[in-house]
C-alpha cells in the first residue's frame, strides 16, 4: 500500500518552538495522523495522512464494548548526522500482527504498517527532536468499528498512527527508580493476554501502578499469577539483573511480553562482553541476592524507557536497596549500547534502523 505524506512544512516554525522546551512523555503530538480502514468486503484500503482530529465513532462501536483493540510503540530518532531512522519497525509491525491475532482482529501486512510508519515520519519531519534523550514516539493503534452489539470479531476496523516529540519517559532522567513487588494482584495468568499488547492489559495493572504510587514506588514489579512467587516484569518494561557479573532476565512466556527493547539487549549484551542469560528467579531468592550482595544491579527495558535502573524494591512495605541505589555500570554500557544505534554512534550490525529521511 502506498501512503503519501504531506508537506509538515507549514508547521515547522510550531515545531522548532515547541521541542525546544523540556518534552513530556506522550503529551506534544504533532498535527497530522495515518489511517487505514478495514472491511470484509475491501480488506486493508484507504491508507491516507491527515490532519489530526478526533475519531467519528458510532457508540456502539465494538472496541467499545468488547475490547478489541491493540496498539505498538515504537520511536524516530535524529541521528547526529540529521539523518532520521526508525528503530525496528519491522519487530513492531510483527509483534502488532500477533497481537492482532490473540484479539481476533483482521492482521495488518508488516509492508503496510511500516509505510504508514514512514509516512508519519515524512511528514512530521520536523517534530523529530535531537536533544539527547529525546525521539517522536509513534503510536500504531488498531479498534474495532462496526456498530453492533454481541460478543464476536467486529466486521471493521480502523488502524491509525499517532505522533508525539517526547523526552525521557520517567522525569527524573536516568536514576535509580524505586518498584513495589505486587504480592496480591495478578496483571496476565497463562492462557490470557499477557503477551498481546492490548490496552487490557494495562488497564489491568492500573489499580497496582496507583496503589504503588501513593507509597512513593515508580512501577509495580509483578510476581506469576500461579504462585505468586516468581518475578515476570514491570508495568512499563521487560526486567533485567546482574548477578556475580553476568546478565539475567526471565523467558518470555504466555504473561510476559515479548519485548523489542528486551531482545536488542541479549543481542548486544555479548557483543559489548556482558554474559547473558534467561531464567527464572524468586522475589524471595532475588531479595537475598541483594541483601547478600551477588546481585548487584536490576533494570527494567522498554521502547518508552530504553534502560531504567531500579534503585530500591519495596516489597511488604519494607525497602531493599540495590548498591548505593544509583544506576550501575552495565545498565549504563546497555543504554549506551542501545542509544548509540538510535543516534548512529555504533555500527548498527543487526539492522535494526530503517533510513526515512535523509540530512
Amino acid at each position: 500500500m502506498i501512503i503519501q505524506p504531506l508537506d509538515g512544512s507549514a508547521h515547522r516554525a510550531t515545531a522548532e518552538t515547541t521541542i525546544q522546551g523540556p518534552l513530556p512523555f506522550g503529551k506534544v503530538f504533532t498535527p497530522h495522523m495515518v489511517m487505514i480502514e478495514w472491511d470484509k468486503q475491501q480488506g486493508w484500503h484507504g491508507g491516507k495522512t491527515v490532519p489530526r482530529a478526533a475519531l467519528s465513532l458510532d457508540p456502539a462501536a465494538m472496541s467499545l464494548h468488547y475490547g478489541q483493540e491493540v496498539f505498538e510503540g515504537l520511536k524516530a530518532h535524529k541521528q547526529d548526522g540529521g539523518r532520521i531512522v526508525l528503530y525496528q519497525v519491522d519487530a513492531g509491525a510483527e509483534r502488532m500482527q500477533r497481537s492482532c491475532e490473540r484479539c481476533c482482529m483482521p492482521p495488518l501486512p508488516v509492508e503496510d504498517f511500516i509505510a504508514a510508519c514512514d509516512a508519519i515520519v515524512k511528514t512530521e519531519r520536523h517534530w523529530v527532536p535531537q536533544k539527547e534523550g529525546s525521539s517522536l514516539y509513534l503510536r500504531p493503534t488498531m479498534i474495532a468499528t462496526e456498530p453492533a452489539l454481541g460478543v464476536r470479531p467486529a466486521d471493521a476496523y480502523l488502524f491509525f498512527v499517532l505522533a508525539t516529540a517526547t523526552g525521557p519517559y520517567f522525569t527524573k532522567g536516568f536514576s535509580g527508580i524505586r518498584v513495589k513487588v505486587e504480592k496480591h494482584m495478578v496483571r496476565a495468568a497463562p492462557g490470557g493476554m499477557g503477551t498481546a499488547k492490548t490496552g487490557a492489559n494495562y488497564v489491568a495493572s492500573m489499580l497496582s501502578a496507583v496503589q504503588a504510587k501513593q507509597q512513593g514506588c515508580d512501577q509495580v514489579l509483578w510476581l506469576d499469577a500461579i504462585e505468586h512467587r516468581y518475578i515476570e516484569e514491570t508495568g512499563a518494561s521487560n526486567v533485567f539483573w546482574v548477578e556475580k557479573g553476568t546478565l539475567f532476565t526471565p523467558p518470555t512466556s504466555e504473561t510476559i511480553l515479548k519485548g523489542i527493547t528486551r531482545d536488542s539487549i541479549l543481542k548486544l549484551a555479548p557483543e559489548i562482553g556482558i554474559k547473558v542469560q534467561e531464567r527464572r528467579i524468586s522475589v524471595d531468592d532475588l531479595i537475598a541476592g541483594i541483601r547478600g550482595g551477588s546481585i548487584s544491579e536490576m533494570f527494567g527495558s522498554g521502547t518508552a524507557a530504553v534502560v531504567s535502573p531500579i534503585g530500591e524494591i519495596m516489597m511488604d512495605e519494607r525497602l531493599v536497596k540495590l548498591g548505593t541505589g544509583e544506576p550501575g555500570p552495565i545498565s549504563k554500557r546497555l543504554l549506551e549500547a542501545v542509544t548509540g544505534i538510535h543516534r548512529g554512534r555504533a555500527p548498527d550490525k543487526f539492522g535494526w534502523c530503517r533510513t526515512v529521511v535523509e540530512p
